[in-house]
């Protein structure tokens, strides 16, 4: 594979540029207990450019999320007993497919049998790019044979355990140790893009290769993937190809958590300090 060590940039913005210029992204996520995934998620993804931002998440947990950031806006969703996405979701969910440029799924959601049936006509869906995290990767790899009907365009991020959950599921020799063969072995077999996640992050496509190397150990703290997510899919929705957006985006991110570092330290460095960080590492690039 060629190792690519030159970071995407931006296009600068038309002086008559308007919201509509800069993608319109959705980002379902969130469950009850769970809602700052959602929000982190939604403000990352304003801090990293996109016009309009809209998160979906179960109706009563709507109130946190909204609460958190007036910037972007909501769309309540059906759930189940545990405050769960529900199956009744669906439609809504491929209302919002068809109205933005791009969609997240995953942070906070839990796992369950009615979000593995919303996954697959995603999947389905001729053209959509989609971005998918967290517990959105452990719904995934329960659903066999996955990627022989995939249409949608995806860019998977998980990091070391949800690799090996999606390794089993899809190949029978076990996972190597070498994480650029993981990535991009990945990759190949599923038409995606692969970030996996962790110190010297692997971002592949089955024939190109980056290796990160901004962050540093402060970040490993909750809610850094949901900023990501933010952050890859704000990207997408500005208009660079899924590989591109995932390289500046992890770049950007762990610059981001650099940043941040400075201020805090490593130790008491949380996620939202990765969120408020996002502008100066956009500036630094």
């Amino acid at each position: 594979m060629q190792i690519i060590e030159n970071i995407p940039k931006l296009k600068p913005r038309a002086i008559d540029a308007h919201k509509g210029d800069f993608g319109r992204v959705c980002i379902i996520a969130g469950s009850v207990g769970m809602s700052g995934a959602a929000a982190i998620a939604g403000r990352a993804a304003l801090r990293a450019g996109a016009g309009l931002v809209r998160v979906a998440t179960p109706k009563s947990v709507l109130p946190i999320v909204a609460s958190i950031e007036p910037s972007f806006t909501t769309i309540p969703l059906p759930e189940d007993s545990a405050g769960r996405i529900s199956a009744k979701a669906i439609n809504t969910i491929l209302d919002a497919a068809s109205e933005n440029d791009c969609l997240a799924f995953g942070p906070g959601i839990g796992i369950s049998n009615a979000l593995q049936s919303i996954i697959e006509p995603l999947l389905k869906q001729n053209g959509l790019r989609l971005v998918i995290d967290a517990d959105g990767l452990n719904n995934l790899s329960v659903i066999k044979n996955w990627p022989e009907e995939l249409k949608a365009k995806l860019v998977l991020t998980p990091h070391p355990g949800e690799m090996k959950r999606l390794w089993s599921a899809l190949f029978r020799e076990q996972l190597p140790p070498d994480r650029l063969q993981q990535a991009g072995q990945l990759a190949q077999h599923t038409g995606t893009v692969v970030v996996l996640k962790g110190a010297g992050t692997v971002v592949s496509n089955g024939q190109k290769v980056y290796i990160n190397k901004t962050g540093n150990p402060g970040m490993a703290t909750a809610g850094s993937g949901d900023a990501l997510t933010g952050v890859i899919t704000a990207l997408i929705g500005q208009g660079l190809s899924d590989f591109d957006a995932a390289v500046l985006g992890v770049h950007t991110h762990g610059l981001a958590g650099d940043i941040a570092a400075e201020k805090t330290g490593q130790v008491g460095l949380i996620a939202t300090d990765i969120v408020r960080a996002l502008p100066d590492a956009f500036m630094r690039n």
